[in-house]
């Protein structure tokens, strides 16, 4: 089975409830885009205008590789309607204050899977029922993971651990000399020079891309060489927010998956993120599914409390394995950035789920395609449901 075969095939909009007003500082468009990231919008949007991009914000972001709905709200006026490459921008409103995460319902997906055979398609189907019965695991997806480093010989895999360990250089040399799972291919060539190069801070400063922050970074350590601290603080806030929560989400599965495994049955098939093998059950008894819908876990920060034995079990034991203890997920150097608060139910349930007949697949010949529907809470991951469609992405499920 295969999915997001191109763009076409993987559309999401934006369920939102936007606080319009007659009159107001902002202006609220909804954005059609398709393989250009959210950030990339704003990006053009704001030097198209001519303002500072903190006067376009967006309460989401949403995936490149797809065609998407989404709002954003611009700080003053703007035309009715804005283009740009991969998008187009419509005025629907005014509002007294910017768009906040606060203000979304949720996401609505149409997936069109492909590849499949008859077999394959009446196991989706299955497989669906199940899910829409039972849920799946609620953990963070790929998409969490972009400062994921794929370089062995990085600090820590995860940016956001480095700097909770408060190693300031080693994040600086994360920053800018290790690839990330996310990073484009100028990027990635950038940093093969600064591994080679470290130190050469007037040199890098040279090689840097233009335009991009890694130019203010080596700006300061070409005058102070040793001052990693101020210079990982010169990281926009922004990266430096989603650094941590990619690691936070990172130990989050983790210690969902112990908490799950101790829970379920041992013979619980899994699915991979990253390189984690995590239980991800098919089905489930009455008992458990009513258990599991009422437990939701804490992000993991240094003031988190887990009163559930079993739970507070799953805790020490994934920070054990990081060598670290709650007390250490704090930011302490820096300045700007910290990890955030809250829960996460346990369990992921799809809503309006709706699959329809199977097609000769125009892509595959021979194959079938199949296009389903379903609508998730937000914050959580579509893929994460897609993949646990395809009969061989759960170990030990494999009923084909």
């Amino acid at each position: 089975m295969q999915f997001k075969v191109q763009p076409e095939d993987f559309v999401v909009e934006e369920l939102a409830k936007l606080p319009l007003t007659s009159a107001g500082d902002f202006a609220i468009y909804r954005v059609e885009k398709q393989n250009v990231t959210t950030l990339q919008v704003q990006t053009h949007i704001a030097t198209q205008l001519k303002r500072r991009l903190q006067a376009v914000q967006t309460p989401a972001l949403k995936d490149k590789t797809a065609t998407a709905v989404q709002h954003l709200s611009l700080e003053g006026t703007g035309p009715d309607e804005l283009t740009g490459p991969g998008y187009r921008a419509r005025f629907v409103g005014r509002s007294r204050r910017a768009l906040r995460p606060s203000d979304l319902s949720g996401n609505h997906f149409i997936a069109t899977l492909r590849d499949l055979s008859d077999k394959e398609s009446e196991y989706v189907h299955t497989r669906l029922r199940e899910i829409e019965l039972y849920g799946l695991p609620n953990y963070f997806d790929e998409q969490r993971f972009g400062s994921f480093s794929l370089q062995p010989d990085a600090p820590d895999r995860f940016i956001g651990k480095t700097i909770l360990r408060r190693d300031a250089e080693g994040a600086v040399y994360a920053y800018l000399a290790c690839v990330f799972h996310g990073d484009p291919p100028t990027v990635r060539s950038f940093k093969a020079v600064a591994k080679e190069n470290w130190g050469e801070w007037t040199y890098l400063l040279d090689q840097a891309p233009r335009p991009s922050n890694y130019r203010s970074v080596l700006t300061y350590l070409k005058d102070h060489p040793q001052g990693y601290r101020k210079a990982l603080n010169l990281i926009p806030r922004r990266l430096l927010s989603l650094y941590l929560v990619a690691y936070q989400s990172y130990l989050w599965n983790t210690i969902t998956g112990s908490y799950l495994a101790q829970s379920l049955a041992a013979d619980t098939p899994v699915v991979t993120i990253l390189d984690l093998p995590l239980p991800a059950f098919r089905v489930i008894s009455a008992e458990q599914h009513t258990h599991l819908s009422g437990v939701s876990i804490a992000l993991p920060t240094h003031r988190a409390t887990y009163a559930d034995p079993q739970l507070a079990h799953a805790v020490t034991r994934t920070l054990d394995q990081e060598g670290l203890e709650l007390n250490s997920l704090k930011a302490r150097i820096l300045q700007r950035a910290y990890l955030p608060k809250g829960r996460r139910p346990v369990l992921l349930h799809p809503t309006d789920i709706t699959s329809g007949q199977s097609q000769e697949d125009d892509r595959f010949p021979g194959k079938n395609k199949l296009q389903v529907s379903f609508t998730l809470p937000p914050g959580t991951y579509a893929t994460l449901v897609l993949k646990q469609l395809d009969p061989t992405s759960l170990g030990h499920a494999r009923p084909i």
